[in-house]
Order: C-alpha cells, then sequence, then structure tokens
C-alpha cells in the first residue's frame, strides 16, 4: 500500500469562481469509503470569490494557473502524484459507491490502456432534467462522446502516453476522448451527478443547443478560441 506522498490516485478538480459549488464536491469525495491512499487537487483559474479558501478550508491542496479549463486540466495532470488520474467538475458530485466501481477498474486495469467515464444526472428530477440525461446517457454509449462533466479515470501512464489535456480554450473533454478512442472507453454504471443551476439559468433547451452548436463548430474544424467566444 502506496503512502499518503504517494497517493494511488489523484483527484484533479479545476475550478473557476466556485466557491458556492466547491465545499460539497469536496465533501462528497471524503465521504466515500476510499480505501486506496487518495488526494485532490484543485486547480484554480484566478476565481474573484472564495474557491480558494474554501477548497483549503477542506485541507486540500490548491494550485494556481491561467484560466480555461484545458490549461487547468493539464496542469492538475501534471501536479498530480497518484499512479491513477480522476477528473472532476468543481460543480459535479459522485453518488453514494462510485468508489467500489472505480476500485474494481483500477484493479482490472492495471497496466492497461483504458479510461472510464461516469453515466450522467443533474441533481433534480424534473421531466427536462431526466430527458437531457437520458440523451446525454445516451450519446456517451452510442457515439462515445462525454463530456468532461461526466469524469474522466485513467492511469497516470495512460494518461502519458495519450500527452494530457490538450491547453484549449474549450473543447479540451471532447479532443482527449477523441484520442482515447472507443475501443478504450469504459463507461461505469454510478453517475456523476452535476448541478442543474445552468441549465436552470439558461434554459434546458437553449443552452444544449448551444453546446450542440459548439460541438458542430468544432468538428468542422473551428478554432477553439472563435468556439469559446459562443460558448460564452
Amino acid at each position: 500500500m502506496l503512502s499518503k506522498d504517494h497517493p494511488t490516485l489523484s483527484i484533479v478538480i479545476p475550478a473557476l469562481n466556485e466557491g458556492g459549488n466547491i465545499k460539497g464536491t469536496i465533501d462528497a469525495l471524503k465521504k466515500s469509503v476510499i480505501t486506496l491512499p487518495y488526494d485532490i487537487i484543485v486547480v484554480d483559474g484566478g476565481s474573484e470569490d472564495a474557491t480558494v479558501d474554501e477548497a483549503r478550508q477542506c485541507g486540500v491542496q490548491v494550485i494556481k494557473c491561467e484560466r480555461g479549463r484545458g490549461k487547468q486540466l493539464a496542469a492538475g495532470g501534471t501536479q498530480a502524484t497518484g499512479a491513477w488520474l480522476l477528473f472532476l467538475h468543481a460543480d459535479t458530485e459522485l453518488e453514494a459507491g462510485w468508489f467500489q466501481e472505480v476500485e474494481q477498474f483500477i484493479i482490472k486495469n492495471i497496466g492497461l490502456c483504458r479510461a472510464g467515464v461516469f453515466s450522467y444526472k443533474l441533481d433534480n428530477n424534473t421531466p427536462a432534467a431526466s430527458l437531457l440525461k437520458a440523451i446525454v446517457n445516451w450519446r456517451t454509449r452510442t457515439l462515445a462522446l462525454p463530456y468532461g462533466d461526466q469524469g474522466l479515470l485513467m492511469s497516470k501512464m495512460f494518461y502519458r502516453d495519450l500527452r494530457g489535456y490538450a491547453p484549449i480554450a474549450i473543447m479540451e473533454d471532447v479532443e482527449i476522448v477523441r484520442r482515447i478512442g472507443r475501443s478504450r472507453l469504459h463507461i461505469l454504471k454510478s453517475h456523476a451527478i452535476t448541478s442543474s443551476y445552468k441549465y436552470q439559468r439558461d434554459g434546458y433547451i437553449l443552452r444544449p443547443l448551444r453546446n450542440l452548436l459548439c460541438l458542430a463548430l468544432y468538428f468542422l474544424g473551428f478554432q477553439p478560441q472563435l468556439i469559446a467566444k459562443i460558448y460564452g
């Protein structure tokens, strides 16, 4: 068993002005029955709220880098010392029992180039949220195209072989998943439960349509910097 100085699992959380979410995300992780040595790294992109203070009060490591989720994920992946890496959004909590499935995935895939993503769920059960959940999970299974709010689990070895996250303005999650490939991507049954706040704010129709437009532009070859301006 490795010591806490050399964790088996490093959990990397990029954050920007997530003071209202970061404590809940970290607390949910710490309440899990994690039997392997682990650490949590919050990568802050210049928050102007209490994100950094909240994270430090939770006793996790905080590093700072230039704003941009791709850059923050890349910085966290470089900093992480765990044999396995779990990338997780700051407004996403993993449901009870997630770690048992992750532990089994790790045991079965030691030395293999495979990655895992969680099934998708929002933190409310309205008809609109349930429909979105069904669409996202269909997209994940059928198109092998999960987004970053479903987390990403892989060994440090595999991550290095892939050369990690691209430090791009947007679509860093789609970009790395395409390099992983369908045959090396495993969908975990456990859910990553994401805050529905942005959908309630922007609308359950408008926000997915905007996301779809950004995805289409990416596949058409538009530069991430331009897509980021459309995404807002």
